[in-house]
């Protein structure tokens, strides 16, 4: 099977996590993904693989070479975003793409515009995947998924390729920031890894978001609105009031590359109660604690201005920048910049505007950075990748792997 094959088989499958479940995973078709991708793995030859009650799925290629160097994880999730339906997913193939704007669908009016969109504009002559524009696509991570197994298949079809342990992980829920809830990293047992999840394969990604979780409750009064004179308390109102008391310049809508935001993704209510949640997220530690704290002073001025505990605040810590730790790790990015560099794509060094399973492995002790599959526009309709990146980052990790054996062979 090829990688495009693969990954239309992959995006077949419906498998979103869901935020509001208390199960692991959050969701069960994504054990269906899961047992199909441990078959598929030892359909291929792979003699270790393994399911566990979690849905991760863990594998080790044995090294060919005694493993005379390190031993390197690779790592992607196979759920999809429950920020868009992932069911009945109709893709559409562009081959040698010419710049124009791409229709998705008509009815809708939906189009993959350049003018809008201009990652489009990098990838003339790319063969990209599109969506129908009813669905999300799923790139966002199972074009990680079909290039680990790609990169599985090639190794065990060729036995010339020399090559140390090489580890294996299919997580869920990471898009519900559960992925690495039940990882045992001594099972993994690999001496780093990356994860392969997200945009242009050129660039490499080492820092993140620290990132933090609010729930904001809003108690107000519901008393008949023919009778609520000088009583009602409206606590949708209040909600807004909460809202609009944040710094407008700290919304999503207005930040880029190291600054950080505070967006507010749901908001459910009526009169008498109304719950916000939101997402805090900010490079820089110190000042994410200072948008934290924003939180809580607006709370306290407006139980103030209510006279009694009209708000209620809980914060939760999600998960915190690897730069910190990896900054102790740097041969690890440099062996990602020089696979790169030896496949004729000059490597880049970006903050991810966001967090990934990588994050949390990389406080648990295995250090974790992330390299791209050519997905754009992840967790909506107009999600696309380009099925020419993912083939080349199939060559890059070959050659990360490659490379690894030879200068750790030149040292003994």
């Amino acid at each position: 099977m090829n990688i495009k094959e693969r990954f239309l088989k992959y995006v077949s499958f419906d498998t979103q996590s869901d935020p509001q479940s208390t199960t692991t995973p959050s969701s069960k078709n994504q054990l269906i993904l899961a047992e199909y991708l441990k078959d598929e793995l030892m359909s291929l030859g792979v003699p270790h693989v393994e399911l566990d009650s979690s849905g991760i799925v863990y594998a080790t290629i044995p090294s060919n070479n005694g493993n005379k160097g390190d031993i390197i994880g690779l790592i992607a999730h196979m759920d999809t975003s429950p920020d868009a339906s992932g069911k009945d997913i109709q893709t559409q193939i562009i081959e040698d793409y010419q710049g124009n704007p791409i229709v998705l669908n008509q009815d809708k009016k939906l189009v993959l515009d350049p003018q809008e969109f201009p990652d489009l504009s990098d990838l003339i002559h790319h063969t990209l995947i599109t969506t129908d524009g009813t669905t999300l696509l799923g790139a966002d991570d199972k074009a990680g998924v079909a290039i680990i197994v790609q990169v599985a298949q090639y190794i065990l079809q060729h036995p010339e390729f020399k090559h140390n342990d090489i580890q294996i992980a299919f997580t869920p829920d990471e898009e519900v920031g559960r992925g690495t809830d039940c990882f045992n990293v001594q099972k993994f047992h690999a001496d780093y890894a990356y994860t392969i999840d997200g945009g242009n394969i050129a660039e490499l990604e080492y820092e993140n978001f620290n990132a933090f979780s609010a729930i904001v409750k809003v108690h107000g009064r519901s008393i008949h609105p023919g009778y609520a004179k000088n009583k009602m308390i409206n606590s949708l109102r209040v909600a807004y009031e909460f809202d609009n008391l944040l710094p407008v310049h700290e919304r999503p809508e207005s930040t880029s590359d190291y600054e950080g935001f505070s967006h507010l993704h749901d908001l459910n209510g009526n009169c008498e109660e109304t719950v916000m949640e939101y997402i805090i997220r900010n490079h820089d530690l110190d000042l994410a604690k200072k948008q934290c704290q924003n939180f809580k002073d607006i709370a306290e001025f407006l139980n103030k201005k209510y006279g009694y505990t009209i708000i209620e605040v809980e914060i939760e810590e999600s998960y915190l920048n690897m730069k910190e730790h990896m900054l102790n790790h740097m041969y690890i990015i440099d062996y990602a910049k020089q696979a790169l560099s030896d496949c004729g794509i000059e490597p880049r060094t970006i903050p991810i505007r966001g967090g990934t399973d990588g994050a949390r492995l990389t406080y648990m002790g295995l250090p974790c950075p992330n390299l791209g599959t050519g997905g754009y526009n992840c967790h909506g309709p107009y999600e696309f990748v380009s099925l020419t990146m993912m083939e080349k980052q199939v060559e890059v990790l070959l050659k990360l792997i490659s490379n690894n054996v030879k200068e750790k062979q030149d040292e003994y």
